[in-house]
């Protein structure tokens, strides 16, 4: 089973404040910059678009005003886009001191335009969480295994016992490398062309791709 730490206390003492300076842990947690933010997608987000208000800067993990909170259940369900690759390191969640905090968090990676039908499968690392208001306490990832991310999903499957889930803010630690485009590759493979391939042209013009 590919589970996290049961509780987040005995992992996380390297997230406690003012153990590098807030302006060098801030820098750490930039990758929300790096998401795809016009195809973020949040299910089951009561207010259309809110699910996109909790990443932001690590500076403004404590800002009340912006959140997502569920609709029909406790269960939330991101899919995260990034505009490159990402080694992801660690995550952060703030939720409120009561029942609407998240309980559980389930990650997933590479799988683009997941539903509620797909989180039945394994994940590739799952915490229990605890609640963490002042957003205190850090989730480290199995680095290995999150080491080229294109595509992140988070499954808040369940709360400590609230109807509704409500999260303030998300943080995603990690690094970002741009993505490496494949067009090049096809384009020289077309400039050089074999002329005994026009015979196969003829055969199966379908797979004639020079305009």
């Amino acid at each position: 089973m590919a589970h996290g730490h049961g509780h987040c206390s005995c992992c996380c003492g390297e997230a406690a404040a003012g153990s590098g300076g807030d302006q060098e842990r801030g820098a750490a947690w930039g990758l929300y910059l790096r998401i795809d933010r016009q195809r973020l997608q949040c299910l089951n987000e009561r207010r259309e678009g809110s699910g996109a208000l909790v990443f932001r800067a690590w500076e403004e993990r404590k800002d009340r005003t912006q959140f997502v909170e569920s609709d029909d259940d406790e269960e939330l369900l991101f899919n995260i886009p990034f505009t490159g690759n990402v080694k992801l390191k660690g995550v952060i969640v703030v939720g409120e001191d009561d029942e609407t905090h998240p309980a559980e968090m389930r990650l997933f990676k590479n799988i683009p335009h997941m539903s509620f039908d797909d989180t039945g499968r394994e994940p590739d690392q799952m915490f229990s969480l605890n609640q963490d208001p002042a957003g205190d306490l850090e989730y480290p990832t199995k680095i290995a295994r999150f080491s080229n991310v294109y595509h992140l999903s988070i499954h808040f499957s369940k709360n400590f016992g609230a109807e509704t889930t409500k999260i303030f803010y998300i943080g995603l630690k990690g690094e970002w490398t741009e993505a490496h485009r494949h067009e090049v590759t096809i384009c020289n493979y077309e400039a050089s062309a074999n002329p005994a391939d026009h015979k196969l042209e003829q055969i199966t013009p379908q797979t004639h791709l020079i305009s």
